[in-house]
């Protein structure tokens, strides 16, 4: 049987692999058309676009694959036409039209056309893989995708979506790592078993973006390549991922300029580099806020009173400037700063007098006693050693039970949690993304089909629900931004979650290194315009 001939952009993966892990040790300083990062990128479990939705991953979608939009940055509320040239509504706002840029090309050398944009949103909602919601939740199923999503042209396709949904919460959507463009003719040619060529693109690539995917050896490396069709080409020619796990290693290999980048510096590493003139800091919001996740089912918690004191019994700001230095800023809302109607206010600090004060109205006067899941991680256990402390002051004897993530995130979907203590993290950047966790919960019996957050904890939001679903619906931005700061405030005031944090992303940099970026999302991390002086 004849082997399949792979496109050129595809072969030498060895080569370059062996390049890659062979650069540190032959020279001090890294070659200077190359990016050498070093960081923790055991969360790769996939390189399909229709399956990562990992952070590490998502960040390699986002400078190898290409979207029908993107946004910039800077300014999320800008969104723009990557694939797309233009698009426009119907009037009853169920239809979108696409017509995209003219003479784009994949890698491979394949032309960009509305055949492949339909074929990869067919593709991702059929898959059914993790993200898939995000495209499922505009009524889209397998049995109904090819009907609802439709090529009308060469450079022009329809999406139709159940409901006159606002316009920006689509858009977002279509933007996700999930929507990703693939080249239709390599995935054909390496499809078996109707699988749409799942099982190749698990670790290889089929993209437009400005780099190639070019190999991957899971744990250890991952290259990418300049994409010579890629409209404006990046200033170097690949960039490279080692998987160090140990921080230690990140600093010493950066220090030494064995690498470019250190992603994963713990605050002390980060203050003792920052002093090396050679080095520079990189930061960025992310979408991810930290909070405490308080079940209803337990008696203590439900009350009002105590979920108040509470939020009183947190050194918001000692825990920032320490076990989180560089790595997060004291946030109380559930949207996360930089999101369409996010509230900045931050009204809770620590006064104990003030929670003893709620505990007495609430009949515990004493105190009581209550348990926290907490994952095995030094900053989340750090937490909650801090947390124990200031609610004691209090009377509050908190059990911390240390546990694997695994063990702590099975315990918590079942809702067998006293307090839960975690991150969420948006999956999209339009703000239903955590309105919908946080403040909506549409059944809240213990077989229920949806669990978002405010189900995990037992928390049945009232009229919130019915006011998260009807902003989904609002196309006016400015009455949507007022609905979701209303819901903030009532969850703030009222809801089962202590927010507590906004995480922060941080990552030490050489100095001769420029246009490094960091963005929002994990996704939006872009090197496509780094460059080395």
């Amino acid at each position: 049987m004849a082997m399949k001939r792979l496109p050129k952009f595809l072969l030498s993966a060895a080569l370059v692999a062996t390049m890659a892990t062979s650069f540190s040790a032959v020279m001090a300083a890294t070659p200077p058309d190359t990016l050498v990062q070093a960081w923790q990128s055991d969360d790769i479990i996939s390189l399909d676009p229709a399956e990562v939705f990992e952070f590490s991953a998502s960040e390699i979608m986002g400078n190898t694959y290409e979207r029908l939009v993107a946004y910039d940055v800077k300014d999320v509320s800008k969104i723009y036409g990557q694939v797309a040239e233009s698009w426009t509504v119907s009037p009853d706002g169920k239809t979108y039209t696409f017509k995209l840029k003219p003479n784009r090309k994949f890698a491979s050398g394949n032309p960009i056309t509305a055949e492949d944009v339909v074929y990869s949103l067919h593709r991702a909602v059929s898959l059914d893989k993790s993200p898939a919601f995000i495209l499922g939740q505009f009524g889209f199923t397998k049995d109904n995708v090819k009907d609802k999503i439709k090529q009308t042209g060469p450079l022009e396709l329809t999406v139709e979506v159940d409901k006159p949904y606002a316009p920006t919460l689509v858009l977002y959507c279509l933007g996700n790592s999930v929507a990703s463009i693939v080249d239709k003719k390599l995935l054909v040619q390496n499809e078996k078993d109707g699988d749409w060529g799942y099982n190749w693109l698990k670790t290889k690539y089929a993209g437009s973006g400005p780099y190639i995917m070019r190999d991957w050896k899971a744990n250890e490396v991952l290259v990418l390549e300049r994409n010579p069709n890629y409209e404006k080409k990046t200033p170097l020619a690949r960039v490279i991922f080692r998987h160090i796990k140990e921080t230690a290693s990140q600093r010493l290999l950066l220090e030494k300029g064995d690498i470019d980048v250190a992603r994963n510096l713990n605050p002390e590493e980060i203050t003792a580099v920052s002093k090396n003139q050679d080095i520079k800091i990189a930061s960025a919001p992310k979408g991810t806020v930290y909070y405490l996740g308080l079940n209803q089912k337990n008696p203590n918690l439900a009350k009002p009173e105590v979920r108040q004191a509470l939020k009183y019994l947190v050194d918001y700001q000692a825990i920032a400037d320490t076990i989180m230095k560089y790595k997060g800023d004291v946030h109380q809302n559930f949207l996360p700063k930089g999101f369409l109607g996010a509230e900045t206010n931050n009204p809770y600090k620590l006064d104990v007098a003030k929670a003893k004060e709620l505990l007495a109205k609430a009949g515990l006067k004493d105190g009581f006693s209550v348990t926290m899941d907490t994952r095995s991680t030094s900053e989340i256990m750090g937490i909650a050693q801090a947390m124990q402390a200031t609610f004691a002051q209090a009377g509050i004897k908190l059990e911390i039970l240390p546990m694997d993530s695994k063990q702590a995130l099975t315990k918590y979907r079942a809702r067998q949690q006293d307090i839960y203590i975690g991150n969420w993290g948006s999956d999209y950047q339009d703000p239903n993304s955590n309105a919908d966790t946080f403040a909506a919960n549409d059944d809240n019996s213990d077989n229920a089909k949806a669990k978002p957050l405010a189900w995990r904890n037992a928390w049945d939001p009232g009229p919130l629900t019915a006011k998260t679903r009807a902003a989904v619906m609002e196309r006016d931005a400015e009455k949507r931004a007022q609905t979701y700061k209303e819901l903030q405030k009532s969850v703030l005031d009222d809801g089962p979650f202590v927010i507590f944090l906004q995480q922060t992303e941080v990552a030490a940099v050489r100095k001769n290194v420029d246009n490094f970026v960091l963005g929002p999302s994990f996704s939006d991390n872009d090197v496509s315009q780094a460059k080395k002086n």
